[in-house]
């Protein structure tokens, strides 16, 4: 038996339904993190959501923007949400599933990281200052979790590219907002202290290029490939002899009305 979690960045939940039930019919997923719903809680569509299997609906949702969700085939044990930063946007929500007797316990955490403007500099940019703030009280909050014991898994849209190979041109994009050396120096101490692993490059050797966001500004995608790994699965040490594999869905990228995400998705053993 196994274990599918999806993220994806789906750039509003609303427009992406027939999106949402083609990853599902691709994937088969037990459990989806959403990030960039782009609805609030009262209208999130919860009835077109569980015609496509999922029962049990998270959802952390403001008006206009942001907003994340976590859907699940198995029920909740616990869920919650955080602010950071001392704001109210609707960037984080978890929830506990008990997978089986031999996986346990899963706690999913479902995360939009900000995207950070244009201008890689705090002191011109407060979007940028804000997106260091975060990646900051996330390394804390990361460290507060570490358990050898606790199994955890930290999904989403990390708005940072950190290896060379994660984006088309590190020559070129290392003075671009999520890749620039600040940015990955922060995420690196992120997963330094929870201890995470970055599952899509246990897989995926790191001399290989891998890209989750293509722009809509390119006329043709596909054949320009310039593409950046924005979007992770994290997982927890206790997690790791349950790694199965990881599928990136490339294919979503040139469906109709497609997200400028592609779903990620993680398979562990149970």
């Amino acid at each position: 038996m196994s274990l599918t979690v999806v993220s994806w960045n789906v750039n509003s939940i609303r427009i992406r339904l027939n999106g949402l039930a083609r990853m599902v019919a691709a994937l088969d997923p037990d459990v989806i993190c959403l990030q960039e719903t782009k609805v609030a809680d009262p209208l999130f569509p919860l009835d077109a959501v569980r015609e496509t299997g999922f029962e049990h609906i998270l959802t952390n949702g403001v008006k206009g923007y942001g907003g994340v969700a976590i859907l699940s085939k198995l029920p909740f044990t616990w869920t919650g949400t955080r602010d950071w930063c001392d704001r109210i946007d609707a960037r984080h929500a978890a929830a506990r599933i008990d997978a089986g007797p031999k996986l346990g316990e899963i706690e999913v955490h479902s995360l939009y990281v900000p995207a950070g403007g244009d201008i890689p500099d705090p002191d011109e940019n407060p979007k940028f200052a804000h997106k260091l703030a975060f990646l900051d009280e996330l390394r804390d909050w990361s460290a507060g979790l570490r358990d050898p014991e606790r199994r955890l898994l930290l999904a989403g849209d990390f708005n940072v590219a950190p290896l060379e190979t994660d984006v088309w041109s590190h020559k070129q994009l290392v003075r671009v907002v999520t890749h620039t050396p600040l940015e990955v120096e922060k995420l690196n101490s992120i997963r330094d202290a929870g201890e995470w692993i970055d599952t899509l490059r246990e897989f995926v050797p790191p001399s290989e290029h891998l890209y989750t966001w293509w722009s809509y500004r390119a006329r043709d995608w596909q054949a320009a490939n310039r593409g950046r790994r924005l979007d992770h699965i994290w997982a927890s040490p206790a997690l790791a002899p349950h790694l199965a594999g990881v599928e990136v869905l490339e294919i979503a990228r040139g469906w109709e009305r497609p997200s400028d995400h592609v779903p990620v998705a993680l398979t562990l053993n149970r």
